[in-house]
């Protein structure tokens, strides 16, 4: 699947959406990207997985590991393709943990997979659950990467990348417009900085 391709499926299944949005890290924007609406045709999540797995280099995981709620689908997706395990993180009072009798063995080769990197904090805590655990992180993919010039310290891959607007609310021209604004995601209520 092209650049151009998963675009335009992105827009097709309404994932890219237009508006005025309260993002996760505080600030403002006219785009949110809501994979689950990509991601709800199963036929088309296998084949986001798939894509994910061969645009990773590196050496075959034991396991993926992603953070929910965004993570699960895409991950489980990934998991399959790679023929490999999958477990994930929920967020309990605010911080990822692993639940379920989930355990993440010494050593295990570890992918960290998203929907989209945007601020990269849920990466970087699923990052210190798998250090905790002694598990090791070989890298982390994402079907959108939208954090900018924000890397991580360990290698990453998306099969797009999107540069969407933000501003910082005191400087919103959609908030000047009087245009209501939307709160999506699975943060609800929470903020990141």
């Amino acid at each position: 699947m092209t650049e151009k391709n998963l675009r335009e499926y992105l827009n097709r299944s309404g994932a890219i959406l237009k508006g005025h949005f309260l993002l996760s890290s505080g600030r403002h924007s006219d785009n949110y990207i809501q994979c689950a609406l990509a991601l709800k045709n199963p036929r088309k999540a296998a084949i986001l997985g798939k894509c994910l797995k061969k645009l990773w280099r590196g050496k075959k995981p034991d396991l993926i590991l992603s953070p929910a709620m965004g993570g699960l689908i895409i991950g489980h997706e990934t998991a399959k393709a790679f023929g490999c395990d999958f477990i994930f993180l929920e967020r309990v009072g605010g911080k990822l943990l692993l639940r379920r009798s989930f355990r993440i063995k010494t050593d295990a080769n570890i992918i960290i997979v998203e929907d989209v990197f945007t601020t990269g904090k849920s990466t970087m805590e699923t990052f210190a659950v798998a250090e905790k655990e002694k598990g090791k992180v070989l890298g982390a993919l994402s079907i959108v990467d939208r954090m900018g010039k924000r890397k991580f310290p360990f290698p990453s891959k998306s099969l797009l990348k999107l540069r969407l607007k933000t501003y910082p609310p005191s400087a919103c021209p959609l908030c000047a417009g009087g245009i209501p604004i939307e709160k999506p995601g699975s943060r609800r209520g929470r903020k990141e900085i």
